[in-house]
């Protein structure tokens, strides 16, 4: 029997070797994020083995705060899953977004434009719901799987008896890893998906000369806060003011997230929960409108940069999420990029057990020609709404921002602009992107 050919569960025990220990699988999931997180949810539907190893421990992933602006796509497919629970619990649906400048208010409403919607719910709620429907099941979650390597990501032959008796042959992949108990574990698989982020080792495996790389780094940053007091708005704010970029966002209908543009190489330090008000005030300010203020219970500086490799996939490695691509928060599009890359590699897989290996082939085009397309959005964003730093030319920052708001200007009043906005927001066909 091929390894492709068995479903049966992970061989925990797993054959001594002198080097340790060799257990077998079909899919090795490498981090704990959300998109590894839901990949692994999706897989072990359909009945395909799987093993997630994070190098964290369980209460970091837990407390990691990220995006919190899932599209309709995302909403959906949480929902196909059966893994909405939390979120029809206590997701927030917004039907838009407003787009302010000097005092000016403006909705732009997804709903009556494209019948579509946005759910603001935290990525932190969103993996603690799919971490315990994980213990749950009894997944094969590995907090804490120290030295993670992919050892070996191009087709090899393989042969193995696991714990059970059954003989596993074919051309498979492997992971090794240390165990929390420090026990060195090689994980035989077929594929190996690299959901570890930016700073992962997945895209670091990729042989040299197989990757290449676009970024734009930006010379501005965001200072974001968490706030205990219910929000101010109904809908998200994103505003433009002479003074930098301000969000108002949230998480419930009792905490608040809000944001500033600073410069990239500023110090929290330097921004006490007096001044942080003070300037939201002033940049989120309009007539008849007030910014209730609360507590700060959190606040960080987030660089902003755009990254994107040349190809999610070399051999039996997969990327998906930030391990491959990243953008700016601007367009709420990181989150779901990751979910969109999931839904795409999720059905390819499912293919391919069934015996078609073309939605496999076809992943990492599919998935960059969507991601090219919410980075050209995000950045359209983000160059709209924030400052430019001064180039040492008055006239040039004069010009940068009287040409924002004149894009602004015709935004808020062109519907077919709207609806473009709305339709990119509110996000892009997962599936079948082309």
């Amino acid at each position: 029997m091929t390894s492709d050919e068995s479903h049966g569960q992970s061989a925990e025990a797993g054959e001594s070797t002198a080097t340790g220990v060799r257990q077998s699988t079909q899919v090795a999931i490498i981090g704990a994020g959300p998109a590894g997180l839901l990949l692994g949810h999706i897989l072990g539907q359909a009945g395909i083995d799987y093993r997630i190893l994070e190098a964290r421990d369980k209460d970091y992933v837990l407390g990691r705060i990220r995006a919190g602006v899932l599209e309709q796509d995302s909403v959906d497919l949480l929902g196909k899953y059966g893994l909405d629970a939390d979120l029809k619990a206590n997701g927030l649906t917004h039907h838009g977004i407003y787009l302010q400048h000097e005092g000016e208010r403006h909705h732009i409403d997804f709903a009556e434009l494209t019948g579509r919607t946005v759910t603001v719910y935290g990525q932190q709620a969103l993996v603690h719901h799919l971490v315990a429907e994980h213990e749950r099941l009894g997944s094969q979650l590995v907090f804490e799987a120290t030295d993670v390597q992919p050892t070996q990501i191009e087709s090899t032959q393989f042969e193995s008896t696991q714990a059970d008796g059954t003989q596993i042959d074919g051309e498979r992949a492997s992971v090794a890893y240390t165990a929390p108990n420090g026990e060195r574990i090689t994980l035989d698989c077929d594929y190996i998906v690299g959901a570890d982020g930016y700073h992962g080792v997945c895209r670091q495996a990729f042989p040299e000369g197989t990757l290449e790389v676009a970024e734009r780094v930006y010379d501005f940053a965001w200072l974001g806060i968490l706030a205990d007091v219910a929000p101010s708005t109904d809908d998200l704010i994103y505003a433009l003011h002479r003074d930098g970029f301000a969000m108002h966002s949230m998480r419930s209908t009792t905490v608040s997230r809000l944001y500033l543009q600073v410069s990239p190489d500023d110090d929290i330090a330097n921004w006490s929960d007096e001044r942080i008000w003070e300037a939201l005030q002033t940049r989120l300010g309009t007539e008849g409108w007030t910014l209730t203020e609360g507590p700060i219970t959190e606040k960080s500086i987030l660089p902003m940069r755009s990254f994107v490799v040349s190809t999610l996939n070399y051999g039996r490695l997969y990327l998906v999420g930030d391990a491959g691509h990243i953008v700016p928060p601007t367009g709420a599009k990181g989150l779901n990029s990751a979910i969109a890359d999931v839904a795409l590699l999720a059905e390819a897989l499912q293919a391919h057990y069934a015996g078609d290996d073309t939605g496999l082939e076809q992943y990492s085009d599919k998935a960059l020609d969507r991601q090219w397309k919410v980075q050209h959005f995000s950045q359209w964003m983000t160059d709209m709404l924030h400052v430019h730093p001064a180039d040492g030319s008055a006239e040039q920052s004069a010009f940068d921002f009287q040409r924002q708001l004149g894009q602004i200007r015709y935004v808020t009043s062109s519907h077919a602009a709207q609806v473009s906005l709305a339709e990119q927001y509110a996000g892009l066909p997962f599936v079948d992107a082309r």
